[in-house]
């Protein structure tokens, strides 16, 4: 199978270095990942500005934009061949919920979906070990085929894997869950007039509703949600619409 591996974390995380080595062995494995950190850069494009790619090794890349322009650049020419599955991540820190608004891995995922190839986002928690992306590799490349057998352009799959379970966990199909953000910002002026702003504040928590990402994975199972790629309304609320007469 030829897969393309991209992240948020830039080419040189431990996180893709892990999903290569588990992969390799048996795929035609091509990296294109951001030069640096994408972090929170969620679906973002290059569109006023060139794209430096530059070679880093033998199929792989360092790509001067996002997450989501490396999967561009890759499936528009980089690659030469149809590329199979698009795996984003291994993410160093759990992109659960309305989090996956602002992730670059989940973008990458998207991207993948959105021009038709079967494609992930996978993530470990923060406090993860280097040595502790090997299970979450593991288990990708152990259901590579299902991954590509299920996969359409309507949705990506957006996995979380639990910390401290080694190779044990069991996957379970899940919802998002609503985070519950509490970001603060401090500021302050500069002598030439500036204000320089800084976000920060505690972990977010989420609601606990059975069967989310969230309640999932604080059981020490591996959370796989579906996302839809493209966006749409709940029937529910959409009828909730219908008669209303906009002035």
């Amino acid at each position: 199978m030829r897969i393309l591996l991209t992240n948020d974390d830039g080419v040189m995380s431990p996180g893709l270095h892990a999903l290569e080595k588990a992969l390799a062995p048996s795929h035609e494995v091509w990296v294109i990942a951001p030069e640096s950190e994408k972090s929170g850069g969620s679906h973002s494009i290059t569109i006023h500005d060139s794209i430096r790619v530059r070679p880093v090794g033998e199929r792989r890349f360092a790509c001067r934009g996002t997450p989501a322009d490396c999967v561009m650049v890759a499936m528009l020419g980089l690659v030469p061949a149809e590329i199979d599955c698009v795996l984003s991540g291994i993410n160093l820190g759990h992109n659960l919920g309305t989090d996956i608004l602002y992730s670059g891995t989940a973008a990458g995922a998207r991207q993948g979906a959105l021009m038709a190839v079967p494609s992930v986002a996978l993530s470990v928690g923060k406090d993860q070990a280097a040595a502790d992306f090997a299970p979450a590799a593991a288990f990708a490349a152990r259901n590579l085929e299902i991954f590509r057998t299920l996969g359409t352009d309507d949705h990506f799959l957006n996995i979380n894997y639990p910390v401290g379970v080694g190779d044990g966990a069991q996957p379970t199909i899940t919802f998002p869950s609503r985070r519950i953000y509490r970001t603060e910002m401090t500021s302050f002026v500069s002598p030439d007039g500036d204000t320089y702003c800084f976000m920060g504040g505690a972990q977010p928590d989420a609601r606990p509703e059975e069967g989310s990402d969230s309640m999932v994975l604080a059981r020490g199972l591996i959370s796989i949600s579906p996302i839809h790629a493209h966006p749409r309304n709940w029937a529910s609320i959409e009828e909730s619409y219908r008669g209303v007469r906009f002035r």
